[in-house]
């Protein structure tokens, strides 16, 4: 009997082991299938049709070349003359940037300029100076039209760095640094260029210090451009054809903007060429600089691989809405949550509640599971949402997961974990299916962009009062120029150029559009 049952157990335990090795087998050979895949699909997007150079570290900003393995291959393709003209900024800004003998003889000419103007040739470079303004989303938004304007006009682009942008993006060029030095001459000064500087170009219109209708104006070795929202007429002469032929010629631009000015520069003509050719396709400008410019720190990018690891990666598809409320005081108001869920559902983003388990019709897809991302300075919206669909079963069957990744209560710019924060919670957006965003919120422009998004837009309350339709889906995901100049020299291009349209979400705003 004893040897029946050592027997036996000696089988058992055999079969035990194959089982085990089957098991610890087929994981390797999926393991190996998968990391194949991965390392295929790496190989063969990681430089996203070229927008991206190979001459970087890997190791040193893993979210440069790793980024193709967390969202679908976009569907728009650069042009081979973007590529180009990214290549070729590479090289000039590695000959101008810091540190290097071009950037130290064209500071010169600012440090003995004092109130006297210079006509003193910095050679082929010339430089923009960008001043971070409130708001991650906004500071997104005027670097890449800062960036667009410096490929425009061979200029190279220095970012201030006294905030943490250094500790939210890696350096986007290659072998030189995009980071505008501490010592600059001009550090001192950067925070006075306000609406009112004499040095910012609308105000020295409006004092007849400069004239860009005349070739007897003295070029001064810097200007400022104040392009915040409430600037003025002399402010928007920037936009003018007359005016860039003076601008060109300044050594240093320095920008205090908060806008994403890209639409209006579609609409100076000597730019409209230029630009066709590098964006055939308009409504793509953001989505092609956003994924050349702005890649996450380590740091923020294991924040981000965690979180869709952990939530989102599993789901068959997934949602990310995005709840900006503008109205003072902010917070939880049952107007935009009767809004939120108005949209969702009328829009089958979201499907409907039963009360009892009896009531599902369709169970077609009750094996799916949809992960709904939920960003939001305030934690009510997406615990709403989810007890509403622990409670009761969806009428479509499908397993209805809610995540939000952080409730800050209060916007905290220049928080050094507050905006890494943010900056993980817009790329997981821009990794789902489909989006959700807040009427004129940059936060949301920036995601549906970098993700090639076409959102659907909350429209803004009244009255405390959820508006109908609650919604409207966005023609093209390129972000809004909330405050256009609609009048003055481009007043008539506005009215007659088919690649332009008022925004969804602003009337005072522009976009771009495929006019097709």
């Amino acid at each position: 009997m004893k040897v029946v049952i050592t027997v036996v157990t000696c089988l058992f335990l055999l079969s035990v082991m194959q089982l085990s090795f089957f098991n610890i087998f087929n994981y390797q050979l999926l393991d190996a299938t998968t990391n194949g895949s991965k390392d295929s699909r790496k190989s063969k997007d990681k430089l996203l049709g070229g927008l991206l150079t190979a001459d970087f570290d890997e190791d040193s900003c893993l979210s440069r070349y790793e980024s193709s393995l967390y969202r679908k291959p976009s569907p728009y393709k650069p042009s081979r003359y973007l590529v180009s003209k990214l290549r070729s900024y590479e090289m000039l800004h590695k000959r101008c940037g810091p540190g290097t003998e071009a950037y130290k003889k064209a500071t010169e000419i600012l440090g003995h300029d004092d109130e006297n103007h210079s006509t003193k040739s910095v050679g082929e470079c010339r430089y923009i100076v960008w001043i971070a303004v409130y708001g991650l989303g906004n500071r997104i938004l005027t670097l890449a039209s800062l960036f667009l304007y410096a490929l425009l006009t061979d200029r190279i682009m220095l970012v201030d760095q006294r905030t943490d942008i250094s500790d939210l993006f890696c350096e986007p060029f290659p072998g030189t640094s995009w980071l505008l030095p501490l010592d600059f001459p001009l550090t001192d000064q950067l925070d006075s260029f306000n609406k009112e500087s004499p040095r910012c170009y609308g105000t020295m219109l409006k004092n007849h210090a400069i004239n860009s209708t005349t070739t007897e104006s003295i070029i001064p070795s810097y200007l400022c451009l104040y392009l915040i929202h409430d600037y003025d007429d002399y402010d928007k002469m920037f936009f003018c054809e007359s005016d860039q032929i003076l601008i060109r010629q300044v050594p240093w631009l320095v920008f205090n903007s908060n806008l994403y000015f890209i639409p209006s520069l579609w609409l100076i003509p000597s730019f409209q060429s230029e630009l066709s050719k590098l964006f055939p396709q308009k409504e793509t400008v953001f989505h092609h600089l956003a994924r050349y410019l702005f890649h996450p720190t380590n740091q923020v990018w294991g924040m981000i691989t965690r979180s869709y690891n952990g939530y989102l990666s599993r789901a068959d598809e997934r949602l990310g809405i995005q709840v900006r409320v503008f109205s003072k005081p902010a917070g939880y108001f049952q107007h935009v949550m009767d809004q939120i869920l108005a949209c969702t559902q009328r829009e089958k983003l979201l499907p409907e509640v039963f009360v009892l388990e009896t009531q599902v019709t369709n169970t077609s897809r009750s094996s799916e599971l949809k992960a709904v991302l939920v960003t939001s300075l305030y934690p009510e919206y997406s615990e709403i949402l989810r007890q509403m669909y622990w409670k009761g079963p969806s009428s479509t069957g499908e397993i209805i997961q809610i995540y939000q990744p952080s409730q800050e209560i209060y916007q905290q710019t220049d928080n050094k974990l507050h905006d890494q924060k943010a900056l993980a919670e817009i790329y997981l957006l821009s990794l789902t299916d489909y989006i959700v965003t807040s009427d004129s919120s940059t936060f949301g422009y920036v995601a549906q962009g970098l993700g090639g998004l076409k959102p659907w837009i909350l429209y803004k309350p009244k009255n405390h009062t959820a508006p109908e339709p609650p919604c409207v889906r966005a023609v093209s995901m390129e972000p809004c120029f909330l405050r256009a100049p609609l009048y003055g020299c481009q007043a008539k291009k506005v009215n007659i150029t088919p690649f332009v349209m008022y925004c969804e979400d602003r009337i005072t705003g522009l976009k771009l559009v495929d006019s097709n």
